[in-house]
């Protein structure tokens, strides 16, 4: 069953990002998408931070791509650079924009991957910096907020994968779901880059676990 659609009128999504990535990068300098092939030709094969930023752009249609405009490469860097496994409304071939509609909804998002991660080594003494990126939306969204259970499961991303995988095929923007980290909170996936809008630098956290499963988090 195709999820009912929404439309979406939202300011200050919450995406929080490491802070060891730049918020500026070549496609908020590149005025078009029809001038990146001769910044491939020229530099992408011998320079290694452009190869890294542009990440898997290739795969994505050049009429989606983000360029010339403010933030640019921090909006195509959450499609350009999915997880190897993908997330739970994406697949390793394809990132998207991932936020909370609230900010505690987005520190949760934080805690709970990078405290899998750490799990996974069975050592919880590590500091994070993360960067607030602020966004704005004004389209229609597929709302899964209501049942859909298994497109919430803690731990198991194969059903929500499959309905996204789906509805991106069909031309779905992207999806508007419960929080799995945060009772009562919302989380947005987009799919289509050119949505995110008005996105802008915000405050800058750092995340401390000191030897338990839970950090402190400070505002820097």
């Amino acid at each position: 069953m195709t999820p009912p659609v929404t439309h979406l009128e939202l300011a200050d999504a919450c995406r929080l990002t490491p802070s060891i990535f730049p918020a500026e990068g070549i496609l908020d300098r590149v005025s078009s998408p029809e001038d990146l092939p001769f910044i491939f030709e020229l530099e992408s094969w011998t320079n290694d931070r452009i190869s890294e930023e542009l990440g898997i752009l290739e795969r994505l249609p050049a009429a989606e791509w983000v360029t010339g405009r403010p933030m640019s490469s921090v909006v195509m860097a959450a499609y350009c650079h999915p997880r190897p496994d993908g997330g739970r409304f994406n697949s390793s071939d394809r990132g998207a924009w991932y936020a909370g509609t609230e900010l505690d909804t987005a520190h949760e998002e934080v805690v709970y991957h990078r405290t899998a991660e750490l799990a996974e080594v069975g050592v919880f003494e590590t500091r994070v910096q993360m960067r607030l990126y602020l966004a704005d939306f004004d389209a229609d969204f597929h709302d899964l907020r209501a049942g859909y259970e298994a497109c919430h499961h803690p731990a198991s991303y194969v059903e929500s994968q499959a309905l996204a995988a789906g509805l991106l095929a069909a031309g779905s923007n992207g999806v508007i779901y419960r929080s799995v980290r945060r009772p009562g909170g919302e989380c947005l996936a987009c799919f289509r880059p050119k949505l995110v809008a008005n996105v802008r630098p915000d405050a800058h956290f750092e995340y401390r676990w000191e030897g338990r499963r839970r950090p402190s988090i400070r505002r820097l």
